[in-house]
């Protein structure tokens, strides 16, 4: 399994929202989030993993580790922590 697949399943099953989006593969994703959009114009596309973290940049350049995305989520305990949108360019696969 690979980061996304997995980090999008550890996070499902605590509660949280995560949509994650592939440069190469959904570029209309990244062209309609401001953010997304200019961030690899700025730091080119080896500045991407990007996270966002209810639209706000939380972490950009590498993928996080889960003790970081606990934080972040307030996990444990379960509770409702919002909406990410991680954007990269590597490709995923499901």
């Amino acid at each position: 399994m690979d980061f996304a697949a997995d980090v999008q399943q550890w996070l499902k099953q605590r509660g949280v929202q995560v949509e994650c989006f592939n440069l190469l593969r959904q570029l209309i994703n990244f062209a309609c989030n401001e953010k997304a959009k200019t961030f690899p114009e700025v730091s080119g596309v080896d500045g991407l993993h990007l996270l966002l973290l209810d639209g706000e940049t939380v972490m950009a350049g590498r993928y996080p580790k889960r003790a970081e995305l606990a934080c972040w989520f307030a996990i444990p305990p379960l509770e409702n922590v919002g909406l990410a949108t991680m954007f990269c360019h590597s490709v995923m696969r499901y």
